[in-house]
């Protein structure tokens, strides 16, 4: 069966990642969204939209980045977006990685807290990403990342 509307699965961490990728709803008119997150209770600040959980983890805990990447693999593996979008953090960089390597579109917008530098995710995210977009200007470099305009 094809799809006549692209499909984006929009990913995050909880907190902030999850509020900024929240934000940018508006750019996914037109499109079918998965949108997934680490909390089941976020599930409401979708409304109607498909919304999955994911594992998250940080550098600090190794085994829980292995769960986090394989429950990320098998979220693509299942929804195959045309698209992958990312605020952050370590789940948010397993999708576009593991996307990239599926052949999907893929875009990481690195976190508003990060102003002095691109946080560790997103300095990563270069390598895979379409779309590469800091919300600091300052941060932006003619190799990327890209600032586009304002602040989420």
């Amino acid at each position: 069966m094809s799809r006549t509307r692209p499909k984006v699965l929009a990913l995050a961490s909880g907190g902030g990642h999850w509020v900024q990728l929240l934000r940018l709803r508006p750019a996914f008119e037109g499109c079918d969204v998965v949108f997934a997150t680490a909390k089941e209770g976020y599930r409401s600040d979708v409304g109607e939209a498909q919304f999955r959980v994911i594992v998250d983890a940080n550098r600090s805990n190794k085994i829980g980045l292995l769960k986090s990447l394989w429950s990320v693999f098998m979220l693509l593996r299942r929804e195959r977006p045309d698209v992958v979008v990312s605020t952050g953090a370590a789940p948010g960089f397993f999708a576009l990685r593991i996307g990239k390597l599926m052949g999907m579109r893929t875009v990481w917008v690195d976190s508003i807290a990060n102003a002095e530098e691109l946080s560790m995710s997103g300095a990563q995210a270069g390598g895979c990403a379409d779309l590469w977009l800091t919300q600091w200007p300052h941060l932006a470099r003619k190799e990327g990342p890209t600032c586009m305009g304002n602040v989420l």
